[in-house]
């Protein structure tokens, strides 16, 4: 076995130089590698192309890059090397290995090599998993295996990538150094297109010699504490009854409990009152509103796009299928093989969002299996296993869908056998989807049907593992996998087992989203505090606690209309619509505006902003429509203040604001405030509220 980067007497360009061009970052999108190519020279992203890089660096520009008469003087290695001005510096020394191999190329005749020998076809990573410690170090080495059965040590040539740069970084030589986090992260390598990975697990330095006995409720929790106790973790201790309530009213109906519903829950005593709430909100229609609006968000409900008429159809369909508690895998099919008048069929209206066949392929694959495979319609995947075949693959089911205009509006409709082919080779490419091997024929009929059948089916790991995922993110914070819309080898889920039970549980039920909603949030794991201990404070990815939440746009808007009794006016909407109702997300509204609402242009999760800004501290601070909503003659604080009782007024501004009675501490400084006013005591009121409604408490889920 060779070590990559040794100079060579018979160096080929495949397997010697175009390493050396990735390894440099030459064929990056910064470089060379972007679309124009940089000063006349370009070369395919990523080394996806080696035939069309050859002729550009031996070919092109009159043949000046290289010259074989004088090796040492070609204009290729002395830009590299610094002989001559290079915008990307100096990259290879004179004197090192990678500069004679490129010499020994030119003066050996520049071979382009073998194309079928020269593939590179694994790469083994060691180690591939360990156990480290905070501040350890650790050197990955990656072993390529040819066509040919040749293996080389490929590890200066490789590049690497930390899923989570906060529990370990890499270097550009692969040498890990571990942070002071407790978790478990992943190291990627590639090499030539084929990826591998180093998991390393570090737990908390101090060992728990004696674990607590702890409620296991489901399975999530016993996966969960596993976990934990490899991390010498201990959890939180258990939400008290009102933190869970304000919790589980915001998850599952994006929605505040009035204080009536708060006093309600607080007083009973039943030890099932926990799993009896969870079960009327799921009954609940705010519960329709908001888990439409969250799939309105991923299938892309566009008024620009799509037109008033036509976007509220499509939005009525998805408000429907929730409504009807519509299994996720029929939601799919209905939705992919959908075809006839879209008036009868508004959930064709998703292919006048997403219209072009690659669009298409992406968007289904990111949406409904969280694989992201957009870029792996240019060049290989650089993380992942996915190739142009892969992709192209996905996009032939979607070449047959055609659309017309006929008198009662745009029909969907499949027609005629199109041919796929695949840019650079030309070769046909047949429909299959991911993870399946390319048949040699095409399958009769509509070709979305058969794509619909297979991602929905049990040979297919993505789509009840990414549904799972989501819904898992959704309650606790963050998905197993993250973001949860990039499944992919090289970020591998933090708990692969709970993953899986949760994907089970999915299937099992039929893709009921109901029951495994009340499987999560029947665990332990969701209904622990948000309080840390000496543990797990630095812990945010293994469910040793509750994680705050920024409550999305739409869901703190409400929250902020229900305590003051004030609804806000919508221009598209009837008045006393809440803002989880809104099908329309080009509402002009800049509360919602500020607070991060997606205008639904792309399939990416990440598109709806849930990060806190100055901007936003500033609007609760400010906003004069706020201090209105406040002080209004019919609002809940006038109401309120006609209780004559201070103690009763403080404990109805709480349970409306906060969801819990106020502690001794706050009722005696609300208590004094209220007395010692100089403005009144509605406007004293109208303050605490305020207060209240600036506090993490409120703004948050938590």
């Amino acid at each position: 076995m060779t070590s990559a980067g040794e100079s060579s007497s018979n160096p080929n360009f495949r397997r010697d130089v175009q390493p050396l061009l990735s390894r440099y970052g030459c064929n990056g999108s910064g470089c060379h590698g972007k679309a124009e190519g940089q000063n006349g020279f370009k070369l395919s992203v990523f080394g996806f192309a080696p035939r069309d890089d050859y002729d550009a660096l031996v070919k092109e520009g009159r043949g000046r890059r290289v010259s074989p008469a004088a090796p040492d003087h070609s204009l290729f290695l002395q830009k590299i090397s610094g002989g001559l001005p290079h915008g990307g510096g100096v990259l290879i020394k004179k004197e090192s290995h990678d500069f004679q191999t490129i010499l020994n190329w030119i003066q050996g005749g520049m071979s382009i090599g073998d194309a079928e020998e020269s593939q590179v076809v694994k790469i083994e990573v060691t180690p591939r998993q360990q156990v480290m410690k905070s501040g350890e170090k650790q050197q990955m080495k990656v072993i390529a295996t040819y066509a040919d059965g040749t293996t080389i040590d490929a590890t200066r040539l490789a590049r690497f990538q930390s899923n989570n740069e906060a529990l370990a970084s890499v270097d550009e030589h692969g040498m890990i150094t571990v942070g002071d986090r407790p978790g478990q992260v992943a190291v990627m390598a590639s090499f030539m297109g084929p990826v591998g990975v180093f998991q390393v697990l570090i737990p908390c330095a101090e060992k728990i010699e004696a674990w607590p006995k702890l409620p296991e409720n489901n399975i999530i929790d016993q996966l969960v504490h596993t976990k934990l106790k490899n991390l010498n973790i201990i959890p939180s201790a258990a939400a008290s009854d009102e933190e869970f309530l304000r919790r589980v009213y915001l998850d599952v109906i994006g929605t505040l409990p009035t204080v009536e519903e708060a006093r309600r829950f607080l007083s009973d005593a039943d030890p099932q009152r926990r799993s009896k709430l969870v079960k009327t909100l799921l009954d609940r229609e705010e519960y329709v509103d908001y888990w439409a609006l969250k799939w309105a968000d991923l299938l892309r409900v566009d008024r620009e796009s799509l037109g008033h008429q036509s976007a509220f159809r499509y939005y009525s369909w998805i408000r429907q299928s929730v409504a009807d508690d519509k299994p996720y895998d029929r939601m799919l099919h209905e939705l992919l093989t959908v075809e006839g008048p879209l008036s009868e069929s508004p959930q064709g209206y998703f292919y006048q969002v997403v219209k072009k066949p690659d669009e298409l392929a992406s968007t289904v694959s990111q949406v409904f299996l969280g694989v992201r495979i957009e870029c792996a319609q240019c060049h290989h995947h650089p993380f992942d296993r996915w190739s142009q075949q892969d992709f192209y693959g996905m996009q032939a089911h979607f070449t047959q869908v055609k659309q017309k205009s006929g008198p009662h509006g745009s029909v969907l409709f499949t027609e005629g056998q199109p041919t796929t082919r695949h840019p650079r080779t030309q070769e046909v490419v047949q429909p299959f989807g991911l993870g399946q091997e390319m048949p040699e024929t095409e399958p009769v009929g509509d070709r979305r049907k058969a794509l619909a059948g297979y991602l929905a089916s049990e040979q297919n790991p993505w789509f009840s593992r990414n549904l799972a995922n989501r819904l898992f993110a959704h309650f606790m914070g963050r998905g197993l996998v993250e973001p949860v819309d990039d499944f992919r080898e090289t970020n591998p889920p933090t708990n692969p087992e709970l993953l899986d039970a949760l994907a089970k549980h999915l299937v099992d039920y039929q893709f009921d989203a109901k029951a495994l909603i009340r499987l999560i949030t029947s665990s332990a794991a969701y209904q622990r505090s948000t309080a840390p201990n000496e543990t797990n404070h630095r812990d945010d990815q293994n469910y040793s606690r509750a994680m705050f939440k920024r409550l999305p746009a739409e869901v703190l808007l409400d929250a902020v209309c229900q305590t003051t009794g004030v609804a806000e006016e919508f221009d598209s909407a009837p008045t006393g619509s809440r803002a989880i109702q809104l099908w329309d997300s080009r509402e002009k509204h800049s509360f919602l505006r500020m607070f991060g609402r997606p205008y639904r242009v792309s399939a990416c999760d990440c598109e709806r902003n849930a990060m806190p800004s100055m901007g936003q501290v500033l609007h609760l601070m400010n906003a004069p429509g706020l201090s209105q909503k406040l002080n209004h003659p019919a609002g809940t604080l006038a109401k309120l203040t006609r209780e004559k009782d201070d103690k009763r007024l403080i404990d109805s501004i709480y349970l409306t604001f906060c969801s819990r009675f106020p502690t001794e501490e706050e009722t005696t400084v609300a208590t004094e405030y209220l007395k010692t006013a100089t403005e009144g005591r509605q406007a004293a009121a109208e303050d605490l509220a305020w207060s209240l409604m600036n506090t993490l408490e409120f703004v948050f889920n938590h």
